[in-house]
């Protein structure tokens, strides 16, 4: 159960790659456990589970985590350098969003990347109910953010954050076309 919620939480490289490793010593003890028992459909089927176990360790403690720690050692030599400042575009979604007081709106769930220009078009947004069940979707502008290396600041105000038509389900449009300036 432990593997289980550090793989399903996927709170990053390290901690899922950990996952697999807590699960990879459950399948050769119930591999074993088969062997002394002789019960050969559970030897097959945790020597097969061991076998993904491993791929899983290899991919998030040996592949995932190099390209986690390489974004985030040019992230941080970004900071100290006169170079611009950079954060990964993987680490865009789940960044947290802000009112520009500061008072904290949600977070980014998603980017959509213009193909052809490179340019971010709009970034989701996720806002939660006060008990945390429902959660409302809002594509908002690039235009309409500040990107920053911790967080996601909008430069509209909550009311104009709200006029923009949630989501509805997972189809997602082509593009923002909500003119925030105008509600704001």
């Amino acid at each position: 159960m432990l593997a289980a919620m550090m793989t399903a939480a996927n709170l990053g490289a390290r901690l899922t790659g950990w996952g697999f490793v807590v699960f990879t010593f459950g399948s050769i003890a119930w591999t074993i456990v088969g062997l002394t028992s002789g019960q050969t459909n559970l030897i097959a089927s945790n020597g097969f589970l061991t076998l993904v176990n491993v791929v899983g360790i290899w991919r998030w403690l040996g592949r995932q985590r190099k390209y986690e720690d390489g974004g985030r050692s040019a992230r941080e030599a970004s900071r100290r350098s006169s170079e611009p400042t950079l954060f990964t575009a993987t680490g865009l979604a789940g960044m947290p969003v802000a009112l520009e007081d500061g008072t904290p709106l949600g977070k980014s769930v998603e980017a959509l990347i213009e193909c052809r220009s490179g340019e971010v078009s709009y970034v989701v947004v996720a806002t939660s109910s006060a008990a945390g069940l429902e959660e409302q979707l809002r594509p908002v502008p690039a235009r309409s953010i500040g990107f920053g290396c911790d967080r996601l600041t909008l430069a509209i105000s909550r009311g104009a954050y709200e006029a923009i038509a949630p989501l509805d389900g997972d189809a997602w449009p082509a593009s923002a076309e909500q003119d925030t300036k105008a509600v704001s």
